[in-house]
């Protein structure tokens, strides 16, 4: 089960970057790719919240649900026509990958000390 939640995490992230490359030559498609790949992403985000104790690591994995809360505007804001969706993406798409580079390193320090 874990390596089937990681696949569609990371397929649904590729969609997510599709639909914005797409949102370009084909307007009417992509936002439909962008709320399913979104909500996918989202759900498994919102379902595995972050395994350690550290509050570090736990305002992180805030980053990541706060990201996921961007995304699902950002798609709100893309069906409805407004261009500032891609703020709202860009700005979704910082926090995950702070969030992405630092829970790992967080993690690897509690395993250390204990």
């Amino acid at each position: 089960m874990h390596h089937v939640k990681n696949v569609l995490f990371r397929v649904s992230g590729i969609l997510i970057l599709l639909s914005a490359v797409l949102y370009l030559f084909i307007p009417a498609v992509a936002p439909w790719i962008m709320a399913f790949a979104v909500g996918v992403f989202s759900v498994i985000t919102f379902t595995h919240p972050y395994p350690g104790k550290s509050i570090r690591g736990k305002r992180l994995f805030n980053f990541q649900l706060f990201s996921c809360i961007l995304m699902i505007v950002a798609t709100y804001l893309m069906f409805r026509g407004r261009t500032e969706w891609v703020l709202a993406m860009m700005a979704g798409a910082i926090f995950l990958l702070y969030a992405a580079v630092v829970i790992p390193r967080e993690l690897e320090k509690e395993k250390n000390r204990s």
